[in-house]
Parts: C-alpha cells; sequence; structure tokens
C-alpha cells in the first residue's frame, strides 16, 4: 500500500515542476512572456517557492511538512536543471543534466522506500545527509567543474563523454532501484544487526546476477555524475572514493548476512558474485 507520506512527496514534487510551465509555454506560443520570465528568473522562481512552501505549511504539520519541503526543494531544483539545460549556454548545458540526475536520485530514494518498506520510512531517506564525506566530495566536484568552466569552457561544451555519463547514471539508477523493490521489506538504507522475522536472503530477480545490486548502482550512478560534468579528476577521485566506501560496507554487511543466513549465504556466495569490481565481501575462509 502506498503511504500518505509518499503520496505526499509525489505531488510536492510534481508541484515544483509547474514553475516549468511559464517557459515551456513560452518556447512554443508566448515569446514575450518567455522574455519576460528569462529576464527575471530568479525573483519568479523564488516566488514560486515561497507561495508553495506557504501553503504547504498551512495544510502540513510536522513530519508531513518536512516530507513536503524537501520534496519540493528537489523538484525545484529538478526544474532549474531541466530549464538550464534547455535554454542555458551550451557550457552549462551539463551542469543542467547534473541537477536533474541528482535531485531525482535523492528524491526516488525516498519514494522507492515508501513503496518497498514504508514502516522504516524517515526523512532520512532522502539520504540528504548521508554523511560529511558525501557532502564533501559533492562540493569538490562543484568547485572542480566552476574552476574548470572558468579556465578552460570549450571542456565542459564536449558531449560524448557527458552523454555517456548521463547513461551511466540512468542505468545505475535503474538497477538501484530495482533491486530496492526486488528486496522489498529486506532493504533498508542502514545495515541492521538484528535478523527480524521478516527477513529472508533475496536471490532472485537482479539478485541472481549480483549479491549487492543497490551498492552496484549507487557505484557506477556516482561516477556517471562526473562524467556528465566533465570533470577528469573527480571522475577518478569518485572512482576510488566510492569503491573504497563500498569495499567496507560490503564486508561490514556481509559479517551481518553470515549471521542472520549462516550456510545459505556462503553458499550464496559462491555462486553469486557482489557485482563491484575486484569487491570479493567477507568470507568465512578469510
Amino acid at each position: 500500500m502506498f503511504v500518505l507520506p509518499g503520496k505526499v512527496s509525489v505531488y510536492c514534487f510534481l508541484l515544483a515542476q509547474s514553475s516549468l510551465l511559464v517557459f515551456l509555454l513560452g518556447l512554443t506560443r508566448f515569446q514575450d512572456l518567455y522574455e519576460t520570465a528569462i529576464k527575471y528568473c530568479f525573483y519568479y522562481l523564488l516566488a514560486h517557492a515561497l507561495v508553495m512552501n506557504l501553503a504547504m505549511g498551512m495544510l502540513l504539520e510536522d513530519f508531513l511538512y518536512k516530507v513536503a519541503v524537501r520534496s519540493y526543494l528537489l523538484g525545484a531544483v529538478f526544474s532549474c536543471g531541466v530549464f538550464l539545460a534547455i535554454v542555458g549556454p551550451p557550457s552549462w548545458t551539463i551542469f543542467g543534466w547534473y541537477m536533474c540526475v541528482l535531485s531525482f536520485f535523492h528524491y526516488s530514494e525516498f519514494l522507492t522506500i515508501a513503496i518497498c518498506n514504508p514502516k522504516t520510512l524517515s526523512i532520512d531517506s532522502f539520504i540528504l545527509d548521508h554523511s560529511l564525506d558525501y557532502k564533501i566530495a559533492a562540493a569538490a566536484s562543484w568547485v572542480e567543474f566552476f574552476i574548470e568552466h572558468w579556465l578552460y569552457e570549450d571542456l565542459k561544451m564536449a558531449r560524448v563523454i557527458p552523454t555517456a555519463g548521463l547513461a551511466l547514471c540512468i542505468a545505475g539508477e535503474l538497477l538501484r532501484k530495482t533491486a530496492m523493490v526486488t528486496a522489498s521489506t529486506n532493504f533498508t538504507h542502514t545495515v541492521v544487526s538484528k535478523k527480524a522475522d521478516t527477513h529472508s536472503l533475496v536471490t532472485h530477480g537482479v539478485y541472481r546476477f549480483c549479491r549487492h545490486p543497490s551498492y552496484v548502482g549507487w557505484f557506477y550512478w556516482s561516477i556517471g555524475t562526473q562524467m556528465i560534468l566533465a570533470n577528469p579528476l573527480c571522475t577518478v577521485a569518485y572512482a576510488l572514493a566510492s569503491w573504497k566506501f563500498f569495499n567496507d560496507r560490503i564486508t561490514v554487511e556481509e559479517l551481518t548476512l553470515l549471521n542472520f543466513f549462516d550456510y545459505d549465504y556462503v553458499d550464496y556466495q559462491k555462486r553469486v558474485p557482489t557485482g563491484l569490481p575486484f569487491i570479493k565481501g567477507y568470507r568465512i575462509t578469510d
């Protein structure tokens, strides 16, 4: 059953897309309206956000309000990304793609948990406050983009690598969300230390091909974001940092899974790889 917070998040994420209507209508028919909107773009988007936030504050309380605000803001970032990709200077198009990919990833994390495991749903399900390292990595990628854009704008005009990065992000996103839905109530954003009665070893669907498909999807998605931005330094740094993070995470998680499922998981380990390059996970023989 699709819970109320999930429904609220959908409404508010889509509500934010209404900020695009003026621009999209202007592109097709109302040129004067479009040019005016471009000129006063910042003020228009700010006014739209303030009005929507006021409406949400009047209609919703506590948890639902927090969900609504975050969903709206992520939707607004997505809208701005679409706008930038369509009408922005060519060297900024890829940053528009990046905004869409990043905002949709965080929003869809919450939405997917609302669908497949609503009992664990919380504000943390947006994983916006993932970790300090995550924030530093994001900031580093923005700094690299802006510096390189300033020093060598032509680097951000290329489309082959950013397009490949966009495809990688979409594939990674689809794999991760498929894994989450397949695992259903067995999926959580944190490693649990106590086995619940509802826990079962999932070995069907995408789990037939790799033991940690959600991590595989996230790993390649993170690299894809830097390819979109045409960030050569952060592409390498993200690949190395993500590999280290998931190597450590999988080791800890598999210790728990071996404790939960004993030799059933040992047999599963023998048959199916982790899915990530050069990561074997934790094995009893180790």
